[in-house]
């Protein structure tokens, strides 16, 4: 899942990108409005957390403009201000929530992963190919009955090759999905990642490689 987080203040910024980052998710971090448009218009996010007191302009500007152009990401705002009226114009900005600070870091993982389980809604909750189940909700694995350990990275790099249903699925996109832009193309964190994964899932393997294309899960049977 990758979330754009857009925050003035240097140190809640960063704090909460690594908790984020922690917890799994690819994490894009931007200071202001216009950092945030370079970013929303190079890359496809799940969740937008904007603060709304930005150095160059109100977090629901930005909103409301995006949304005059049909952009849909879920946005959670967050801020120090807490009557319902601003509340209110939150939601009325496009707003999905509404997180008013100081907040529970832990809350806002939670509320991140409920608006993005929300705009998935039409995907299946537990994804089955084989003997291989992947349980979206709980965020379990399991292979013959057996629960894996696995990170929350190779949860994320799993969740998105058997979403695609056997289709093949780039580096490139596997990197776009599961990593943030300081992700560097040409490393080998993709394939570091498939080579662990690959190992606790265990033989015969479900992940294939499909030479100069990427991957894709199979049945092995």
């Amino acid at each position: 899942m990758r979330v754009l987080l857009v925050e003035d203040d240097a140190d809640l910024r960063e704090g909460l990108a690594a908790l984020l980052r922690g917890s799994g998710l690819a994490v894009d971090v931007a200071a202001g409005e216009q950092d945030a448009d370079v970013l929303l218009d190079s890359y496809d996010f799940d969740v937008a957390v904007i603060d709304r007191g930005l150095p160059d302009g109100d977090g629901l500007d930005l909103v409301r403009r995006r949304r005059r152009h049909g952009w849909a990401v879920p946005v959670v705002f967050l801020t120090a201000r807490d009557t319902v009226a601003d509340r209110v114009e939150g939601f009325e900005a496009g707003g999905d929530d509404y997180v008013v600070k100081p907040f529970a870091p832990e809350e806002l993982v939670m509320r991140i992963r409920a608006l993005a389980r929300r705009r998935a809604s039409t995907a299946p909750s537990r994804i089955s190919i084989g003997g291989l189940s992947l349980d979206r909700g709980r965020r379990e694995v399991q292979r013959d009955g057996v629960l894996l350990p696995l990170t929350a990275k190779e949860f994320a790099v799993l969740e998105v090759l058997m979403a695609a249903g056997g289709d093949v699925v780039s580096r490139r996109q596997l990197l776009d999905g599961c990593w943030d832009e300081n992700a560097d193309p040409a490393s080998n964190v993709v394939d570091a990642v498939v080579v662990q994964l690959r190992r606790k899932l265990g033989a015969p393997s479900p992940v294939s490689t499909v030479r100069g294309a990427g991957f894709r899960v199979v049945d092995p049977a």
